[in-house]
């Protein structure tokens, strides 16, 4: 089983480029390094350097891989399009420049959708019109991808967003081809919408091109959900703890892929609150420990 073990800049508290409680993007680096991953993502396009000889020689330095790079945008509202193109293209020209292979979308956050997660049967759904043209602006995106850029594409589902519960994804699934949209599949997230990522990815590993280790705090996840609490907030209540302390049972997550021969990268991403009194690099350090102790 060739399995390689990455990390990603929302471990570090990085979700938006313009954050100003961002760490320096260098910092970043070196904490990924020195936490004992070979490979990070790039993180939201504008975060890391966008010339790729700076870039470049700071993966270098570090000894780190580029793993692949995140579209998390607005596929579903229309008037965001321009933006969403905007930072698909700088994305994949990003991950192009360091031989970076996945590409990830993933639909962001609608206010129409934040105060459900998790409840799938109180969630707003799209109209039909509606479903078809977000369905389109994430299939573009994918064939632009996969067939301008080279890149291996897969849909993420995420809480808060329009692709979120497993119902969900399936459609998009069935509905976009397999040719030029893959799956990433992160662990924490499908326990977050309320579903078995077990179960999910025994039904699907043959289109699960990448994979995001998440782990989930249940008390806290109960608890946000009964609330209606926001992701963001939910984050900072430490919903997403460390690898081995929640719900997802990553020993069968780990023997999934070794059946299916999976090859390629994990990514560890332990979404935090840059604001809170934590420490992403001892964090980062447990988890890369954890996986190790079963095998990783």
């Amino acid at each position: 089983m060739t399995i390689h073990i990455g990390n990603a800049p929302c471990s570090w508290g990085v979700e938006f480029a313009g954050d100003p409680r961002n760490p320096p993007w260098r910092q970043v680096l070196s904490d990924c390094a020195a936490a004992g991953y070979k490979g990070i993502e790039l993180g939201p396009i504008g975060f890391m350097p966008e010339d790729p000889a700076v870039l470049g020689a700071a993966l270098a330095e570090t000894g780190l891989e580029l793993i692949g790079g995140v579209i998390f945008r607005a596929f579903h509202d229309p008037a965001k399009w321009d933006e969403v193109m905007d930072a698909s293209v700088r994305t994949c020209k990003a991950l192009v420049a360091h031989g970076a292979q996945h590409l990830v979308l993933i639909d962001s956050i609608s206010p129409r959708r934040a105060p459900t997660a998790g409840r799938a049967d109180a969630a707003e759904q799209m109209d039909p019109a509606e479903w078809a043209a977000f369905r389109d602006r994430i299939a573009t995106v994918a064939r632009m991808g996969a067939e301008e850029y080279g890149l291996t594409v897969g849909i993420h589902a995420h809480a808060g967003g329009f692709i979120d519960f497993e119902p969900e994804l399936e459609r998009l699934l069935n509905e976009v081809d397999e040719s030029i949209l893959k799956i990433c599949f992160d662990t924490g997230h499908h326990s977050y919408a309320g579903f078995d990522p077990v179960a999910f990815m025994r039904r699907h590993i043959g289109r699960i091109s990448y994979m995001h280790f998440k782990d989930i705090d249940p008390v806290v996840k109960a608890r946000a959900i009964a609330n209606g609490t926001g992701f963001y907030d939910a984050c900072g209540q430490g919903i997403f703890c460390n690898l081995g302390q929640g719900d997802v049972d990553f020993p069968a997550v780990r023997q999934i892929l070794l059946d299916a021969g999976f090859q390629g990268w994990c990514t560890v991403e332990q979404d935090c609150d840059p604001t809170l009194d934590v420490s992403p690099i001892d964090d980062a350090r447990k988890n890369r420990d954890y996986l190790s102790s079963i095998g990783f």
